[in-house]
């Protein structure tokens, strides 16, 4: 059980057996693939943030979104989808820690990919464990 702005949030992964079955049920693995972290955090995008899971594996990192989000497709109906993000390891150029210069206690974690796509991440409950594995993770590929 999580706190996040004074609400009581139980992650997927309880009734689910684990980030582990979640993240090899959500992401296609490589056999000799494994999760090493998984961090419970938010995904900035255009409409908002994304609450969800950060996973980081021995060959990529990846993201899903813990609720459907939301869309309009292009017959102008509404849909939803869980939203999801794959970076192979050997795609990204950079993991950088970030900091708001409104609210310094606000701290981001910008990735880039090499075709400089950029994913920001925020509301890590421990951001300086998730900052040292993604960086450990990137120089390691």
């Amino acid at each position: 059980m999580l706190r996040w702005g004074g609400l009581l949030r139980y992650p997927r992964s309880y009734p689910e057996g684990g980030y582990d079955k979640i993240f090899q049920q959500t992401f296609e693995c490589l056999p000799d693939e494994k999760l090493k972290k998984a961090y419970v955090c938010y995904l900035s995008t255009t409409h908002g943030p994304v609450m969800g899971v950060l996973y980081i594996s021995t060959v990529k990192i990846a993201f899903g979104s813990d609720s459907p989000v939301k869309y309009v497709t292009e017959d102008n109906k509404t849909a939803s989808s869980f939203y999801k993000v794959v970076l192979p390891f050997a795609h990204l150029r950079s993991v950088t820690p970030m900091t708001s210069q409104q609210n310094p206690s606000e701290r981001y974690i910008q990735i880039v990919s090499v075709d400089n796509h950029e994913f920001w991440f925020m509301g890590f409950v421990n951001y300086d464990s998730a900052l040292k594995n993604l960086q450990e993770a990137v120089r390691g590929a």
